[in-house]
């Protein structure tokens, strides 16, 4: 499960903003198309913040939906995967513009 080695890097990224401060809250952006299951790093979460600054943190997941431009008509619109192709002109090569994400959005402190 990559999950808990993503969740452990998150972790680790929280403890050096807290600058030794405990951690009371994570906000953790986790796009559609990034191929990271939020449901896992939830589960994951209180085993890697166990004895760390971390630990009995809330964990707050904001899932980003995907989002795609097409190359050939210029709209842009949901997407659920990289091969889906654009729901106005049915050109394929719809290139993603959000949905990747998998970022650490706000670390809320003591």
């Amino acid at each position: 499960m990559h999950e808990m080695s993503i969740t452990q890097s998150v972790v680790d990224i929280c403890e050096k903003s807290a600058e030794g401060r405990r951690v009371l809250s994570v906000v953790l952006e986790i796009g559609e198309l990034s191929g990271v299951v939020p449901d896992a790093v939830e589960f994951c979460f209180e085993a890697c913040t166990s004895g760390t600054l971390l630990e009995g943190a809330k964990l707050v997941i904001e899932r980003v939906p995907g989002v795609g431009r097409c190359p050939s008509c210029g709209k842009e619109s949901p997407v659920r995967s990289y091969f889906d192709p654009c729901p106005g002109c049915g050109a394929y090569g719809v290139r993603v513009v959000a949905g990747e994400e998998l970022r650490v959005k706000e670390v809320e402190v003591e």
